[in-house]
């Protein structure tokens, strides 16, 4: 009918000049931009909702956009106006929801990561919020978890004495924001090395822009020594240094052999790889920290296939349940990301998620002269240059 036909231009036309309706966005809306809650029912602060949400409608798979829909959109020039501190959190969920995809088709098992947000209540000194993911009984991981956490508090006599020994001065009660995202991944196989890995910022109040300071890494941990997989994994972390400072690599390398050793056993964790800590807060900084989240995966992805496949013995797995016995050691006396978790009054499960799934510890545990265990032992009681 004509009438009808003269409404369905005028749809169609005004479609076509002003776009439709878009849906609202909803108080549970992830967008990228800003500090984002993940509970409906959590307060939204007015800056991320009321400035940004409105030019990010939601979006699939929690809201994360790949850096591929990110480069070169209206994003990155809102990025610019924020602090640093929103940026990088801003990065941090981005990449916690990346590897989680790549990590369900990783381990190929149809396992799914849980997911459990959680809020700190906010008190007169601070309060926060976060998201773990974890994943148990994979065919390739038998636990691995990425874990955001967001946080403001005030700094305990024990923090603020540790800080100052580092020659970051602070006082005790001084209001303190961190942020960081922090992933361990155990596999199941003895023969594909454990991945460990984080990124963190911390600053005290007033100065998060210009008191602020980075760390993070990655480094590997297997219970066999394969040559190829260290040099690719140490050839690989020397080109993403390079490509922000010559130095950084071997400071950095240097700094991993010497945090993650175990004095008593006088041995080292594993066979190292990048960790730095206390970076001055500035966006070269910033623009260093994104790249090595942003590489992770392609550090670790061809050791995981090139082994994952591989048969081993239960001799071998038992090596494997007594390796992660140093591992779990050094968490629990040694690391100061656990230490600091337990002082700030975090959750014990999130604190501890870093934790191997099974060990095992034996008395006077000697491997064979000669043997593969006797190898990689060699390589933790001295650490060689990999690339």
């Amino acid at each position: 009918r004509p009438p009808t036909m003269a409404l369905l231009f005028v749809i169609c036309f005004w479609a076509a000049a002003f776009g439709l309706p878009k849906a609202p966005v909803s108080r549970g809306t992830i967008s990228r931009i800003g500090i984002r809650r993940y509970t409906p029912n959590h307060r939204c602060s007015t800056k991320s909702m009321s400035d940004f949400s409105r030019i990010l409608p939601s979006r699939p798979h929690q809201g994360y956009p790949t850096r591929a829909q990110v480069v070169g959109s209206e994003l990155v020039e809102n990025d610019k106006k924020l602090g640093l501190r929103e940026r990088f959190v801003s990065m941090i969920e981005r990449v916690q929801g990346e590897l989680i995809d790549e990590l369900e088709a990783l381990d190929g098992s149809g396992k799914k990561f849980i997911d459990s947000p959680w809020t700190r209540e906010s008190t007169g000194s601070g309060g926060g919020y976060g998201r773990t993911r974890v994943l148990e009984g994979g065919r390739v991981f038998e636990k691995a978890a990425a874990g955001v956490t967001v946080i403001s508090g005030a700094l305990s006599p024990e923090r603020a004495a540790a800080m100052s020994a580092r020659g970051r001065p602070a006082t005790p009660g001084a209001i303190y924001h961190a942020a960081a995202l922090s992933l361990v991944f155990h596999p199941e196989s003895p023969l594909v090395p454990t991945f460990r890995a984080d990124v963190r910022m911390f600053a005290l109040e007033g100065d998060e822009d210009t008191g602020a300071w980075f760390g993070g890494g990655a480094d590997l941990t297997p219970s066999y020594l394969d040559t190829q997989d260290a040099q690719e994994f140490h050839q690989f972390w020397k080109k993403t240094c390079d490509r922000h400072d010559a130095d950084y690599y071997t400071t950095f390398k240097k700094e991993c052999d010497e945090y993650f050793y175990l004095p008593a056993r006088n041995e080292h964790r594993g066979i190292g790889g990048i960790f730095f800590d206390d970076m001055e807060g500035t966006p070269e900084t910033l623009a260093f920290v994104t790249d090595v989240a942003d590489s992770w995966m392609d550090s670790y992805r061809d050791i995981v296939i090139r082994h994952r496949n591989q048969e081993y013995t239960k001799e071998q797995k038992d090596w494997q349940l007594l390796r992660r016995g140093r591992y779990a050691e050094f968490n629990m006396i040694w690391d100061r990301g656990v230490r600091f978790g337990l002082l700030s009054g975090g959750d014990i499960d999130r604190i501890m998620v870093s934790a191997p799934p099974v060990v095992r510890w034996a008395y006077n545990a000697t491997p064979v002269p000669g043997s593969k265990e006797e190898e990689i032992m060699e390589v933790l009681r001295s650490p060689r240059a990999w690339a």
